[in-house]
């Protein structure tokens, strides 16, 4: 079962809005673009992007597996997913902008593949991206259609593309966004803001859900 067009439009405004607000990878992808070259920049923004698989695949399987063993087990993250949001959302709304990493200039002796794989590794690992993942991709299952951990499934495909797509141009773009961020502070204080709602309503959303 494939996912709806008005699931993945749905889910691609809300994925975009969300990569591509100040956060740490994107914030690491443009610091590394500016100071080694566009290259470098994209290489490591890819690495970042496919790391979201890692994070599909344990969504996939334990929210299939919390939906087909304990009504309980799943409340449970819900609430926990959805506080979790509710928290990065709050923090958003209430910082000051998103500064750039200070440029440690010159080149670097790393190959591509080092920092595409460090990238990966990265993002792999955080166990705050697990749990985003966990909790945010069920907003957009539709349990009528069956299947969840397909659905999801998907979803974190489709959330991989358009990050591996935006990372990317950012990476290639570092340059000239790191100048703009930097002369234009209020840029980063407007994404805060609309990610901070966005993190909210979603954090909400979820604990309410049935």
């Amino acid at each position: 079962m494939l996912l709806t067009a008005t699931q993945s439009l749905a889910f691609l405004a809300a994925a975009v809005l969300i990569t591509l607000s100040p956060g740490p990878d994107n914030l690491m992808v443009l610091s590394l673009g500016a100071s080694r070259g566009h290259k470098r920049g994209m290489v490591f923004g890819l690495g970042c992007a496919l790391g979201c698989l890692n994070h599909t695949l344990l969504a996939a399987l334990g929210v299939s597996a919390l939906i087909a063993a304990s009504v309980v087990a799943f409340t449970a993250l819900k609430i926990a997913g959805g506080l979790y949001l509710i928290y990065l959302g709050v923090r958003a709304l209430k910082s000051r902008g998103s500064a750039l990493a200070a440029n440690n200039g010159g080149g670097s002796s790393e190959t591509l593949r080092a920092l595409f794989l460090k990238g990966l590794f990265a993002n792999s690992i955080n166990p705050k991206v697990v749990l985003f993942f966990l909790a945010f991709l069920p907003q957009f299952v539709d349990t009528a259609q069956g299947h969840a951990g397909w659905q999801i499934a998907q979803l974190g495909l489709l959330f991989t593309l358009q990050a591996a797509v935006l990372f990317g141009t950012l990476g290639y773009f570092a340059g000239r966004v790191g100048q703009w961020l930097a002369r234009n502070p209020k840029g980063g204080l407007w994404l805060d803001r609309v990610a901070g709602g966005i993190f909210v309503g979603l954090g909400l959303r979820l604990m309410v859900s049935r």
